[in-house]
Order: structure tokens, then sequence, then C-alpha cells
């Protein structure tokens, strides 16, 4: 079995498609197919079931898709490991983070890490923080720079860079900003807009709802903290946010005995070797985050 066999038979699994599979290795379409023609061949068994335009796969495809993506990351580790030895910081960086964190917090280190490191071919994607670690944990993605999970029993290492306050907010007309001494049940008593369930953010806040058990009237849900933002402005229910996004269309609510944060950081595998390249970015992601904390 080679490589390139085993990188197009993984790419077809997680694509469910031959040509997204193609457009994902920069190959043609019967280039990949002939690839995994000749890895089935040399397996004596078929990998897929093509069912009209759907793909799945058969018993010996799912039996070799762990273990091909072992193989695979195995492989780039080892590649990592060898050009390491050069010391010079080049080659491609493939990164996922968060839109928030994208838009609030990188833009400084992207530039300062472009000026150190012009060699350096950045890969970035945006993905949510929980969709990024998962691609950390499977190979596809060198680094996460995202909200860190609350519980990891991952493999993965976790790099705490910033202390993210969040805050209960409102509109300014909202019936919440009137009272005093708020009550956690108060909030209960009120529509809430939240963050999707399963985000790493939404956690956050069902743990502060726990002890309490607490039921909310939640209107809605969405993985998009911006979009939580404009809804809370024009008065559809209260939320949840970051101390980054509040401006002066909103109230931040006090309620008694809630104090709410979450860490945003860096995430890699333990097990697997940096390349120069990330290893580069985790400490200037580090050292600058530094200097932010020690001149506030």
């Amino acid at each position: 079995m080679d490589i390139a066999g085993l990188q197009a038979f993984v790419s077809v699994s997680e694509n469910a498609s031959f040509s997204a599979a193609a457009d994902a290795l920069h190959l043609t379409q019967p280039a990949v197919s002939k690839r995994i023609a000749s890895l089935e061949a040399e397996l004596n068994n078929r990998l897929f079931d093509r069912l009209g335009r759907k793909i799945q796969l058969t018993e010996a495809g799912r039996a070799l898709l762990p273990r091909a993506q072992n193989i695979i990351n195995e492989v780039q580790d080892s590649q990592r490991a060898i050009s390491n030895l050069s010391s010079s910081v080049t080659g491609q960086l493939h990164i996922g983070t968060s839109h928030h964190i994208g838009l609030h917090r990188l833009p400084p280190v992207l530039r300062n890490y472009n000026q150190s490191f012009p060699d350096v071919e950045l890969d970035m994607q945006f993905l949510d923080s929980e969709l990024a670690c998962k691609a950390v944990l499977h190979g596809e993605l060198e680094l996460g720079i995202v909200t860190l999970p609350p519980d990891n029993t991952d493999p993965l290492t976790l790099i705490p860079l910033w202390n993210d306050p969040l805050h209960i907010v409102t509109s300014k007309d909202h019936p919440l900003t009137t009272e005093t001494n708020i009550q956690l049940q108060s909030l209960a008593d009120h529509p809430a807009i939240l963050p999707a369930r399963g985000t790493f953010t939404r956690e956050v806040i069902e743990e502060m709802l726990q002890p309490a058990d607490i039921k909310l009237q939640v209107r809605l849900s969405t993985n998009y903290l911006e979009t939580i933002r404009m809804m809370v402005e024009i008065g559809l229910g209260w939320s949840v946010l970051p101390e980054t996004m509040i401006h002066s269309e909103l109230c931040s609510i006090e309620v008694k005995g809630v104090n709410l944060s979450r860490q945003l950081g860096i995430v890699h595998h333990s097990d697997r070797t940096l390349s120069n390249a990330a290893q580069a970015m985790c400490d200037l992601l580090i050292q600058m985050a530094d200097r932010a904390q020690t001149t506030k």
C-alpha cells in the first residue's frame, strides 16, 4: 500500500465524494479513482459501494479507515521531525480558529508572524472550536486557536492564552435592566438566545445553571456570537457574550453569585511532533499574550 493511495482513500471517505476528494488533493477525479482502484486490487476487497451518485464505505473500508488515518499521521509526524532538524521555519502550517478569535485576538499575531516568518504558507480555516479540536485530534490541522474545552479527555495539549470574561447581556430597554438584586432564577422568566448545544461556551452556561436546576426559555441557538449580539441588541432576549463584544447598545447585567469566564488558547495533539512553523506560532502567541497581560 502506498501513501498516495491511502491519502486518496481517506479523502474520499471524509468527503463522501470522489470529486470533492480530487479538489481537496488537487488531483483530477480519474487520478483519484485510479488510486482507489489500485488500493482495492491490492487488498482484494471493495472499499466503497457506489450507489448512484452516493458512495459509502464497505465493511472492509470501515476497517481500513482508522488504520489508514493512523499511518498517514505517523508519516506526516516523521516528515515534520526530520524537517525540524534543519531549524528553518518554512512550509505549510494548517491552523483552525473560531471567527470570534480570528476577529478579536489574532490580527496582530498574524501580522507579526507573517513579518517574522515570510516563508511559511498559512492555511487558516475558520471553524467552531469543537470542530477545530476534532480536526487536530484526527491530524487534519496542526494547531487550533480556540475556546478551550472545559474537560479534556483526548490526547490534546491545551495551552491557555487569554482568560475571556463572559457577561450576561440584554438590550438597553430589556425588563431586566430595571431590576435590582437579580437572582439566577430571574433569567428563566425571560427568553434567552444562547450558543448552540455542544459548544464549549454553552457548556460553561449550563454549568452555571446546573446547581439551581433552572430551565431556560431558549428562543434561539446559534454558533455565531455576532448573530447573538445583533439579536440581543434588537430585544429578542438576553444572552451571554464575551466582554470584548459588549458596546454601548448592550447592557451588562449583574446576577448574584454569577461570575463567568472561558479560556482561549492553543490546542495541539500531544503525541505528534510540532513543525518548526507551528512551534514558532505557539511561541509568538504565548509571548504576545503574556505581553498584553503585563501591560493591563
